[in-house]
């Protein structure tokens, strides 16, 4: 039996409108009804995408394969390049998306959940009212430039010219890829230290560096000197350096640092200092590894507004560094993004010369948040290691007897309706992380009591 019909593909908004009409015969209703809704129950299980819906209409007689069918129906695989494959959905949007789901307060994601200063907010408005809304020179507007430098001198004692050695970027995530894409070749070697921030390994990927990582192990997370001289050679290109450090909140010490420096000089190496929580460090004074005798010359310092103003959404960041390595960090960062939001980085100059009154309140604050977070979580039960700097605590979840975790972290927002971040994704092995789960305090107090009040009632140890 010939039958007449049309299967009308009616995708999400945002699919082109040239899928709407889609002529098919020779199958009966139910034939196309049973492969809908197949296809429908095992797509929507293995691709992330919306699906089409299939509806019946009578339309002129026109010849179809069952292949055009599932070819119409079924998504094609995603396409990535080699260099990316091997990175899935980032963590933080996994477990952000977990916590909407099932309710669950998110100490995951480090964003805070209460608005920046307002003196900083108006600057943004008032920029916007006076026309400032254009694109931006390259490398930032002067007077942001000229607030980053006299910020760095204020914090390490370093002057910096800000026409020659700063450049405004998207973000410190941003900075990170300018500097890795500017500065590194293919091949070259660069050696991290994980647990670390997982852009740091993706952006290296791009760049098609050799990765030569060094584990900072619990319950300090000091850094193991004799492995790190067996591994710096004439081979290595770049140390990558996160001080404070996330996720451990450790702070590398004045002799750490004063090793890395010698090793640096001695192999002529780079270091890509990432400071971005420069100023929330709470058990000892922050370094910037710059203003080490002998370092400024090879070291491209990276930094942005959003942790210290709660600002993340902003996305203003900088890299400061001498005029030949900022040489390559801009050629990158002119083909990345070109320029950064016009009236935020005029906010955000007015900002980076807040008083020291706004940055002795926000240490304050924060000291209260993590001791709210980390007096709570021992009494839950967990094994909470030191943090010296960010707004993040790693603690040890195996007192609960889940066998990873990831397997605690879904069990805790499941079971608990609290969000933490399975850090085995910060490492090169996950097993060296299988054990640590990060929780971040950048939240107000009543969350931070809520989310602890939650894992003392539901959680037991096993």
């Amino acid at each position: 039996m010939q039958i007449s019909q049309a299967i009308r593909c009616t995708w999400s908004p945002q699919y082109s409108n040239e899928m709407l009409q889609q002529p098919l015969r020779s199958f009966k209703p139910y034939i196309l009804h049973t492969i809908s809704s197949s296809i429908r129950r095992t797509a929507t299980r293995k691709y992330p995408f919306p699906m089409a819906t299939l509806s019946t209409a009578s339309t002129q007689n026109e010849a179809v394969s069952t292949q055009d069918v599932l070819t119409r129906i079924v998504p094609r695989p995603v396409q990535v390049a080699k260099r990316l494959e091997k990175f899935k959905t980032t963590i933080f949007t996994q477990m952000s998306m977990l916590a909407i789901k099932h309710g669950a307060i998110n100490l995951g994601q480090g964003f805070p959940n209460f608005d920046g200063p307002d003196f900083v907010k108006e600057a943004a408005i008032q920029s916007i009212k006076e026309g400032k809304n254009q694109y931006a020179r390259g490398y930032g507007v002067p007077d942001l430039n000229s607030a980053v430098a006299a910020r760095f001198k204020k914090d390490s004692g370093l002057d910096v010219d800000p026409e020659k050695e700063v450049t405004v970027t998207s973000g410190c995530t941003e900075a990170i890829a300018a500097t890795m894409l500017g500065l590194i070749n293919p091949g070259d070697e660069v050696i991290l230290f994980a647990p670390f921030y997982d852009s740091y390994e993706a952006t290296l990927s791009m760049a098609g560096a050799k990765v030569n990582c060094i584990t900072l192990r619990p319950p300090d997370f000091s850094l193991p000197i004799d492995e790190l001289k067996s591994a710096v050679s004439k081979n290595t290109r770049a140390i990558l350096l996160n001080t404070p450090h996330n996720p451990t909140g450790k702070m590398f010490t004045r002799e750490e640092l004063n090793v890395i420096a010698s090793l640096c000089i001695e192999n002529d190496v780079l270091v890509f200092a990432d400071e971005v929580y420069d100023k929330l460090a709470f058990e000892m004074e922050h370094i910037s590894f710059a203003s080490l005798p002998g370092m400024y010359e090879r070291t491209v310092t990276m930094n942005s507004l959003g942790k210290t103003f709660s600002l993340t959404g902003w996305k203003i960041g900088w890299a400061i560094a001498p005029p030949h390595l900022t040489w390559g960090v801009r050629q990158a960062h002119s083909y990345l993004t070109f320029a950064t939001s016009t009236p935020m980085q005029y906010a955000s100059a007015t900002a980076l010369r807040a008083p020291d009154s706004y940055f002795e309140e926000l240490k304050r604050d924060y000291l209260a948040k993590k001791a709210i977070l980390v007096e709570g979580l021992k009494a839950a039960g967990f094994r909470v290691y030191p943090s010296s700097g960010t707004y993040f605590v790693v603690v040890d979840h195996t007192p609960f007897g889940l066998e990873n975790d990831i397997a605690f972290c879904e069990y805790l927002i499941k079971e608990v309706g609290v969000v933490g971040i399975p850090t085995s994704v910060f490492y090169l092995n996950p097993e060296e992380g299988k054990n640590l789960v990060r929780f971040t305090f950048c939240k107000d107090e009543d969350t931070l009591k809520s989310a602890v009040k939650r894992m003392k009632e539901k959680l037991s140890k096993k």
